[in-house]
């Protein structure tokens, strides 16, 4: 039999985690208060920035996706659709508010975690967050994540935990070493920004990956469920198919200097915690050929341009080409105009709500708890967490990240910022091509080791991955095989990296 140490190792190795591939959409569909999967066929509470087939609409369907002229992603044969909330800034001064933009569009991580991993199916969507969540209950959220491996010891292996581990809010200083993937769980207020982010802030979604086999559920939710470490681990008993790992990467220019020091950033529901931060996917794939990409792609660059399927099939498309593909805004909504910057409330009259308490949803009272400013107040009624650990850590202690993530190098001052309107850019930025450095493996004869976790950490166009493992320690009637590592070799292997060098997120 078996049975595992009690020390974990960092080793650093190819593994089941390893393949992925990263659909660039560089354009933005459309901004609008629009969401068929949670508001089907009627107005949303709140405005979402979409990206992804030209088929979207008040009430689109798998075959209205597929049907879309157009999309916003590089593959042609994505016609998925990927929208989030949109961000905006509240200046106390005026009292209005603004669009903040969009730097990039969206990167959608499509990661291969898990065994037996299936494509989406026909007419499958779900969401991810919780729109009127405002609080944290996992913890402090100033303080770090536990390492995984102590999560089920802490009896933090729920499914609402993980949903609020899925969050990550990363402030981009491309000067300095980065933050890791899904480091914190809040979004910073403008003070921190301001000191510590100039390159913007960075919001990040992990979406389920355990599915039941049903398409949708009544809640858009019960239909999947995390695994036990949000972006890979076990499935439970409920759920357990494993379906292509998505994540979601935005770049908010959040160090626009139009932005006075008397404000702050609210996200378009209301929300300017970041606890309810929330994401919708409806996919739109050709499922024998997402089947294929994911069976045929474990290049691990995760560059579209190293997968032959889609190179194939299609060229891939220039961002001129992404940023040119909308959709159609119903006429009902043809005059709101969401990417004002002189807005005297949130586009559909949403109010901002700090919390503790659950957000409330618009109609379920005669007013808004927890309102959280007016025109002569220069003081927040809510106040972000200060951090009491460094954000640019060693790989050694740094929190764990939950997938290969890259970080651009370009500010918003030199890339071509996301049209927040009708119109687009016109401009058009080429992608470097990457390059890998191969892994650096460390292995001791006669020894096996078990992946626990994993941990990602980013620097600059570089993308540092930790696989932890820990030894297996083989006992029988007669003899124990035991490892003993030294703290001097513990700390040796920590210091390695291996690293996959990615192109340039403009």
């Amino acid at each position: 039999m078996a049975f595992k140490s009690a020390t974990a190792l960092a080793l650093l190795g190819a593994s089941s985690v390893d393949a992925f591939f990263r659909m660039e959409c560089r354009g933005s569909t459309g901004l609008a208060r629009m969401d068929p999967i949670m508001d089907a066929g009627t107005v949303s509470g709140h405005v979402h920035t979409v990206h992804g087939s030209s088929g979207f609409s008040l009430s689109a369907t798998f075959d209205d996706l597929r049907n879309g002229q157009c999309t916003s992603c590089a593959v042609e044969d994505d016609l998925s659709a990927y929208w989030t909330p949109a961000l905006y800034w509240h200046d106390y001064d005026t009292d209005e508010f603004s669009i903040v933009q969009q730097v990039g569009g969206m990167l959608a991580y499509y990661l291969q975690r898990g065994d037996n991993v299936t494509a989406f199916p026909a007419g499958f969507q779900m969401i991810s967050g919780s729109n009127y969540r405002r609080d944290y209950t996992v913890g402090d959220p100033a303080s770090p994540d536990p390492p995984q491996s102590n999560w089920a010891m802490l009896k933090q292996t729920g499914q609402d935990d993980l949903a609020q581990r899925a969050l990550g809010f990363n402030c981009l200083n491309y000067k300095k070493d980065p933050e890791a993937s899904l480091f914190r769980h809040y979004m910073p207020d403008k003070e921190y920004l301001d000191a510590n982010c100039p390159d913007g802030l960075r919001l990040e979604l992990m979406f389920p990956s355990c599915w039941n086999g049903e398409t949708t559920s009544a809640d858009h939710k019960s239909h999947v469920a995390f695994p036990d470490l949000v972006g890979n681990g076990n499935c439970p008993d409920t759920h357990t198919q494993r379906l292509v790992t998505l994540f979601y990467e935005t770049i908010w220019a959040t160090a626009d200097s139009a932005f006075g020091s008397n404000g702050e950033f609210v996200i378009s529901n209301g929300d300017p915690t970041g606890f309810g931060y929330h994401g919708d996917f409806m996919a739109g794939w050709d499922p024998e050929f997402l089947q294929q990409a994911l069976d045929e792609c474990t290049n691990d660059s995760g560059l579209l341009s190293d997968c032959p399927v889609f190179t194939n099939k299609a060229p891939l498309k220039s961002e001129d080409e992404m940023r040119q593909c909308k959709f159609d805004v119903p006429q009902l909504l043809a005059k709101e105009n969401c990417a004002a910057t002189d807005m005297k409330e949130l586009p559909g009259g949403v109010q901002v709500q700090a919390g503790p308490e659950s957000a409330t949803p618009p109609g379920d009272s005669d007013s808004y708890p927890t309102a959280r400013i007016t025109s002569d107040s220069t003081t927040s009624k809510y106040s972000a967490p200060t951090l009491t650990y460094s954000p640019a850590a060693s790989s050694s202690t740094a929190p764990m990240g939950g997938a290969f993530l890259e970080t651009s190098e370009s500010s918003a001052d030199d890339v071509n910022v996301l049209a927040t309107s009708s119109s687009s850019s016109s401009s058009s930025t080429a992608i470097a091509p990457a390059t890998t450095v191969a892994p650096v493996v460390a292995s001791e004869p006669g020894v096996s080791y078990e992946v626990v976790s994993t941990q990602t950490v980013t620097t600059g166009v570089q993308v540092e991955e930790i696989v932890w493992k820990e030894p297996i320690v083989y006992v029988t009637e007669d003899t124990v095989t035991t490892v003993t590592v030294s703290s001097q070799e513990q700390k040796r292997r920590r210091d390695h990296a291996w690293r996959h060098r990615h192109g340039r997120g403009q």
